[in-house]
């Protein structure tokens, strides 16, 4: 008989570790990985995870049989996103939705709605409230990314004629304020405390919200004829082969993940971007050149090389969801260990892009690298991989291009002092992502 290869042991003091990663969670990964790969990570409230941070383990992982890996169970954003939605549904529902949503998001529809992702940005530099970007103006760079990428999904999923923004914006806010972190790392406080706390704050949110999105899924229904002109219309014309359709309870959930997921994490990344360029006046030079060049066309802005290759080294260097986690089904050997059934493994992904055999001085951010080389999905993987990568991606990096391209043609900003010449802000949990630990703010000067 073959002896099983020891895994490594889940790290001791698990609340300490906890703090830890709460405090600078891509650092702390780093740490860990620093000893061993895999290695082992263990917070209070969940199961232990077994991490990789390679690009061999990464092919291993996204290779996987289809049928051997599936959402990690208990989840921390469940509360969020629901068991219905495409992040945590598996098997052949899982399958079955995906198929039927991707054509909703190829790059051909996606394309079509970058005048949608212009405007969104021209909406919020004329200013909401009004005023809020006249030159001078102090500009809070996640709070801005958040308006205009949230514009941006509701469109995507509503229609473009969509007049309930003002509305839906108020409610995604709070449902997002609400789940704060000690939701995500600590179920134990998921629990009612006499009609007070933070799970009942949260739940009242998430109550608003839904009451929204019901209201709108109860109106399209009763629209005949549709042409799945949006993600709702297409959502609504799914059947399954039993004939059956998504309930209510269902679309609710499908659409608050479109909403949460599909803006939160295109903020944060915006923020980064934003942040390095004006760090780098020769870069920022260089990329303002090069859109002067190209015109005014957000379609073909979206293609020019050393935009592109500045959004690349963001994802690289801030991957919004920094960990691709997958629930083993039955016993699987990886990375050299026996793993068991019901056991959680998972990509690191700053980890793997911090690799320096990959990445020469990983911390720098230095977007040529993207220049004059390839990437394989195995070395690059800031949505994920094999058959649960996110099915958003396209739409992600065009809005990044888009949006990016439209701020730094139609406004001049300078970073604050003590961003543009003190150290980078840390990188902490935040939602279903992680984003910079303190605001980063700008300033408009033209």
């Amino acid at each position: 008989m073959t002896a099983l290869s020891p895994a490594p042991a889940t790290p001791r003091l698990s609340l300490l570790h906890g703090l830890a990663a709460g405090w600078d969670f891509g650092g702390y990964l780093r740490r860990r990985a620093r000893r061993s790969d895999p290695f082992a990570v263990g917070f209070p409230g969940f199961p232990p995870v077994l991490f990789t941070g390679t690009a061999e383990g990464a092919r291993e992982l996204f290779r996987a049989p289809t049928a051997l890996v599936g959402p990690p169970l208990p989840n921390p954003i469940e509360p969020m996103v629901g068991a219905a939605s495409l992040i945590l549904s598996s098997g052949e529902r899982h399958r079955t939705d995906r198929a039927l949503l991707a054509p909703a998001l190829h790059a051909q529809r996606v394309r079509a709605l970058a005048p949608v992702i212009r405007d969104a940005t021209l909406r919020e530099i004329d200013g909401r409230p009004a005023g809020s970007w006249q030159v001078g103006s102090r500009i809070d760079g996640l709070a801005a990314a958040h308006s205009i990428t949230l514009r941006v999904i509701l469109a995507a999923v509503f229609g473009t004629k969509f007049d309930r923004e003002s509305e839906y914006a108020g409610a995604v806010a709070d449902f997002l304020a609400t789940f704060t972190t000690p939701l995500l790392v600590a179920p134990v406080i998921r629990r009612r405390m006499g009609g007070f706390g933070p799970w009942q704050r949260f739940v009242a949110a998430r109550t608003r919200l839904d009451r929204l999105l019901l209201a709108e899924i109860t109106r399209r229904r009763r629209v005949s004829g549709s042409e799945a002109a949006d993600l709702l219309d297409l959502l609504l014309t799914i059947r399954y082969d039993d004939g059956s359709v998504l309930t209510d309870t269902e679309l609710c959930e499908h659409l608050r993940a479109l909403l949460v997921a599909g803006h939160e994490t295109a903020a944060t990344t915006l923020t980064w971007a934003l942040y390095h360029l004006h760090r780098e006046p020769g870069l920022l030079a260089r990329v303002t050149a090069e859109l002067a060049a190209a015109g005014d066309d957000p379609a073909e802005q979206a293609t020019l090389p050393l935009l592109g290759a500045v959004c690349q080294e963001t994802l690289r260097l801030h991957p919004p969801v920094p960990i691709v986690l997958r629930m083993l089904t039955e016993p699987w050997r990886w990375r050299g260990v026996d793993v068991a059934a019901g056991q959680t493994i998972g990509l690191a992904v700053g980890v793997l892009h911090s690799q320096p055999s990959i990445w020469p001085a990983p911390r720098l951010f230095h977007p040529d690298r993207f220049l004059d080389r390839k990437v394989s999905p195995f070395e690059f993987a800031p949505f994920g991989g094999g058959h649960r990568r996110c099915i958003g991606v396209t739409l992600a990096e065009y809005e990044l291009r888009i949006v990016l391209a439209t701020l730094l043609t139609e406004v001049r900003l300078s970073l604050d002092p003590d961003l543009a010449l003190g150290r980078r802000p840390r990188t902490v949990p935040r939602n279903i992502a992680v984003a910079p630990d303190r605001a980063i703010h700008f300033t408009r000067t033209a």
